[in-house]
C-alpha cells in the first residue's frame, strides 16, 4: 500500500539490536544540512567545470523534464521495494523523501538507493557521448537535474556499501543477521 503525504505507523524495533544507520551522532544531527550543501555544488558543477548552461532550451519544456525526471526518479525507488512493504511518500519543505516498513537486505537497499542515479544520471551521460545537439543537451540536462535531486541517495550509497554483508535495514536503522 502506498500512503500520499502520511506517515507510516512506527515499527516495533528493539534498539538494543538495531544501531542507527548513521551512526556518527553529529553526521545523523547536520545530515539534511550536508545535502543540501552538496545539491547547492551539483547545482554550480555546469556553471563551475565548463563555464555551460541550458540557455537553448526554454522555461516551460524544461519544466515538463523536471517534473518527468522527479516522478520516474521516484518511481525507480517504488518499483524496488514495491512488493516488500508498504511506502510512505512524504514531504516537508523542498525535501521529498520514501518511508517503507520493509526490511531490505544490503543488496536490495542499496540498489533501491542507487537505481534512480544510475539510471537517470549515470546512463544518461554515458549515451551522451554518442550523440549530437539537442539530444546531446537534453541527455545532458537530466542527468545534471537527477544528480542534484540524488545527493542524499548518493550519500546513503556509499553508506550502505560500507555496512557489512549480511546487514538487513529498516527505517533509518540497521542489524547485522
Amino acid at each position: 500500500m502506498i500512503l500520499w503525504f502520511r506517515h507510516l505507523p512506527q515499527r516495533n524495533l528493539n534498539l538494543h539490536e538495531w544501531k542507527p544507520f548513521i551512526e556518527n551522532e553529529s553526521f545523523r544531527k547536520h545530515y539534511m544540512k550536508f545535502i543540501y550543501l552538496l545539491m547547492v555544488t551539483f547545482f554550480s558543477v555546469p556553471y563551475w567545470l565548463i563555464k555551460a548552461s541550458f540557455t537553448q532550451m526554454t522555461y516551460f519544456p524544461v519544466l515538463l523534464i523536471i517534473i518527468a525526471v522527479f516522478v520516474i526518479h521516484e518511481a525507480l525507488h517504488i518499483l524496488v521495494i514495491y512488493r516488500k512493504g508498504d511506502i510512505s511518500l512524504t514531504i516537508k519543505g523542498v525535501h521529498f523523501w520514501l518511508n517503507t516498513n520493509a526490511i531490505l537486505s544490503k543488496m536490495r537497499f542499496w540498489i533501491f538507493m542507487s537505481l534512480p542515479f544510475i539510471g537517470l544520471s549515470v546512463l544518461p551521460a554515458i549515451a551522451s557521448f554518442f550523440v549530437l545537439g539537442e539530444i546531446k543537451e537534453l541527455l545532458l540536462f537530466i542527468s545534471w537535474f537527477n544528480l542534484i535531486i540524488s545527493a542524499s541517495d548518493i550519500v546513503n550509497s556509499i553508506l550502505i556499501l560500507a555496512k557489512p554483508n549480511n546487514s538487513v535495514f529498516c527505517r533509518g536503522f540497521y542489524q547485522v543477521k
